[in-house]
């Protein structure tokens, strides 16, 4: 089964926990702090395989997380850093971000071997008691917890890779064309539609080997996606070169000619570039009754076009030769530029930098709601069951505004401040 699109859900590691510990030893009373500080978080990476060809595998298992650290302990011994997750995507890969309104961000496009590509840090380990001795604090007992891993929703989207597309009507002989010339074996049959999905092929021809794509039949309208031909037209973005493959008996109850431009309207539409790339015309089922008397109406009416046209038989292998002759002239000769035209792939968005304060205080059924995320990953890594930590935090808050701005907007003694999934009671300090 092929499948082309899906969605993830990732999360990085969490950092382990840092440790309050002393050190203690015969005739040493008072060692001072020892304790460790927690191991980071596992990565998470995004990676292009080989032996990955689809998408089927994140249909069965779609979320992924990568080991948290382990925590510091006594003797100053510091948590081991989790390994990280390393998922092997197919090459030709396209990664969105979605966002919570249902918004979508472009992240990166996969499209070489081997690419690798970071996608989720994990969270920093929680420093042990060690890290927090000082000339006035001789004895800290205090800790932090590990910051928290990193979540994301990513969807995927595959576009395939391939040197050769095939694209035309339905019925045209696309998968008997592809099983011609290639070690590929597709569904073959004598009705419309018989390709759901891409099929990939190699072809060889002279010493020289090419991948050929053939995606299901296109009709009109497909680029606004009648008959899923989006879905479809994606498929051969990425291509090198186009071959039109034409059903000399016509389809639907139009013309070879017109069915021809049809298609032609539909790639251009769906992508303009797609127009520039090199085309190569195939008219096919020459093998029928009244095929010659329409492949000269055919030529009568594209004369000035000059199009590259080359008349076979799927089924006998007629014609078949010069046509391979042709491809891999073309894929010899022609400027990877031009090759290269009609890749839709968005480019990254232009950053801008717009400095915004370190947190906002809106005000909620009747809370202050405190909301940025160097605050709330501080509340995060804090062990409220440590009054050092806790004093900690209070102090964290004055240095970082809170305090004077929630006096801004009205606080009161008694009212509730809300930061993450904590609720506080303001005491008039």
């Amino acid at each position: 089964m092929f499948v082309d699109k899906t969605r993830i859900y990732i999360k990085s590691g969490k950092g382990g926990d840092g440790c309050v510990s002393f050190r203690r030893e015969k005739y040493i009373p008072r060692g001072g702090p020892d304790g460790g500080s927690g191991g980071r978080g596992g990565d998470v990476y995004l990676e292009v395989s080989r032996q990955i060809s689809t998408l089927l595998d994140f249909s069965y298992q779609p979320h992924y997380k990568a080991r948290d650290g382990s925590p510091g302990s006594g003797n100053d011994r510091y948590g081991k850093d989790a390994e990280d997750l390393f998922i092997k995507v197919p090459q030709g890969t396209v990664v969105y971000r979605a966002g919570k309104d249902k918004s979508y961000e472009f992240v990166c496009d996969l499209k070489n071997i081997d690419d690798r590509i970071l996608i989720a840090k994990g969270g920093r380990g929680g420093r042990g008691n060690a890290t927090y001795k000082t000339q006035q604090s001789k004895a800290p007992r205090i800790s932090e917890r590990g910051e928290p891993g990193v979540e994301l929703i990513l969807d995927l989207e595959l576009k395939l890779i391939a040197d050769v597309g095939i694209a035309g009507c339905p019925n045209a002989g696309k998968s008997t064309l592809i099983s011609r010339i290639t070690s590929a074996h597709p569904k073959i049959a004598d009705y419309p539609f018989t390709t759901t999905s891409p099929n990939l092929g190699a072809a060889f021809h002279k010493g020289k080997s090419f991948i050929v794509a053939d995606i299901p039949g296109l009709i009109e309208g497909a680029h606004a996606g009648k008959g899923l031909g989006d879905e479809f037209l994606r498929h051969i973005e990425r291509t090198k070169i186009l071959i039109h493959l034409i059903d000399i008996s016509g389809y639907g109850n139009k013309s070879a000619a017109e069915n021809f431009l049809i298609i032609n309207n539909e790639l251009r539409e769906y992508s303009p570039g797609l127009m520039k790339k090199p085309m190569v015309v195939v008219i096919n089922k020459m093998d029928l009754t009244d095929a010659d008397r329409n492949l000269e109406k055919f030529r009568k009416k594209f004369r000035s076009k000059k199009l590259d046209i080359f008349p076979i038989s799927a089924v006998t292998g007629s014609g078949i030769e010069s046509l391979l002759d042709r491809v891999i002239y073309i894929l010899s000769h022609e400027t990877q530029e031009v090759m290269e035209e009609g890749i839709n792939v968005p480019a990254e968005p232009v950053k801008h930098y717009v400095y915004k304060p370190e947190f906002e205080i809106k005000k909620q059924e009747g809370m202050f709601v405190v909301e940025g995320k160097k605050i709330e990953t501080i509340i995060a890594m804090t062990r409220f069951e440590q009054q050092e930590s806790v004093q900690r935090l209070q102090n964290t808050f004055k240095k970082l505004g809170i305090d004077k701005m929630l006096k801004k907007h009205g606080i009161k003694e008694g009212d509730i401040v809300k930061i993450a999934d904590y609720e506080f009671e303001w005491l008039q300090g």
